[in-house]
């Protein structure tokens, strides 16, 4: 398990066409850097956003994830975007407003023909991806080429008219359904932006909400908002404790074949080991990312 989780804890937005954010990134205890082609970046500056994305790639942002989010299937600028980066070799490509499954097909064609081995993010962004999320789910699957589906509330609140209010309630049932539907199809999913940057308070909460929903992480939208995410959705101190001592005792002679174990006073189950693997698997892999962004 240790080997198949990379921390996506905090994922920062980053306007491609801006030089200076971008070389500010390479220096940010972040997880991941979205170099942003779409909405961040004016219509008559996307063609050299495109190239200052491809020129930052092949410089490399050390053990950071890099994710280019394209302009969508259809709109001005996808075509050539989907080029640049599949040549450029970056983790993965954020397409932004995909609506159904056979999106997801057409984008993984389109990388495959490229000869890219770029994974695939998906925006859940409208109406029709959220009716359709079980749909984005079954092709994300059969592509393998899908590592996460990233969620849009500002674009949901556009569509659909839901406001976004404090602890989010238009929006839970959405939210909980295409969390869902990442775990059936095997793949991380990110919260969407908080959009208040000064709001420090209503951040954490958000995040502390997005954590205990299940979310693997959080998109940003500046480098403020980098620390209070990344503890979040850390183990905290207390659950690395605990699943250290549900390990210990399921790795012990009085443990085999069994499936239930007492542990201070309570029982634990095989299930709660996976669950204490994997705390105990992100934590080694968030120290290992926190010890080569130093």
């Amino acid at each position: 398990m240790t080997n198949t989780i990379r921390p996506r804890r905090s994922a920062l937005f980053m306007p491609a066409s801006n030089a200076r954010a971008v070389a500010k990134a390479r220096t940010l205890p972040v997880d991941v850097v979205i170099l942003d082609l779409e909405d961040a970046v004016a219509p008559d500056a996307k063609a050299a956003a495109r190239e200052q994305a491809a020129m930052a790639l092949r410089e490399g942002f050390g053990p950071r994830e890099v994710v280019v989010r394209i302009n969508g299937i259809g709109a001005p600028g996808h075509d050539a975007d989907l080029a640049a980066v599949a040549a450029a070799a970056p983790d993965a490509v954020l397409v932004p407003k995909v609506s159904g499954g056979e999106d997801v097909r057409q984008l993984a064609d389109a990388l495959d023909a490229a000869g890219s081995s770029a994974r695939l993010w998906l925006m859940i962004e409208s109406a029709a991806a959220v009716l359709n999320i079980r749909e984005i789910a079954r092709a994300s699957v059969v592509s393998g080429r899908v590592a996460a589906f990233v969620m849009g509330p500002n674009d949901l609140a556009r569509e659909t008219r839901a406001r976004l209010v404090p602890g989010r309630a238009p929006m839970l049932p959405w939210l909980m359904d295409c969390l869902a539907a990442a775990r059936v199809a095997g793949v991380d999913i990110l919260d969407g932006v908080y959009n208040d940057i000064a709001d420090a308070d209503g951040f954490v909460r958000e995040c502390e909400q997005g954590r205990d929903m299940g979310f693997d992480g959080k998109t940003l939208i500046h480098p403020s908002q980098i620390a209070a995410c990344n503890a979040a959705f850390s183990p905290s101190a207390a659950e690395v404790k605990e699943a250290r001592a549900i390990a210990a005792a399921f790795a012990g002679p009085e443990a085999a074949g069994q499936g239930v174990v007492m542990l201070d006073g309570r029982m634990v189950e095989r299930l709660h080991a996976q669950m204490a693997a994997r705390v105990l698997a992100l934590e080694e892999a968030i120290a290992r990312r926190e010890a080569e962004t130093r």
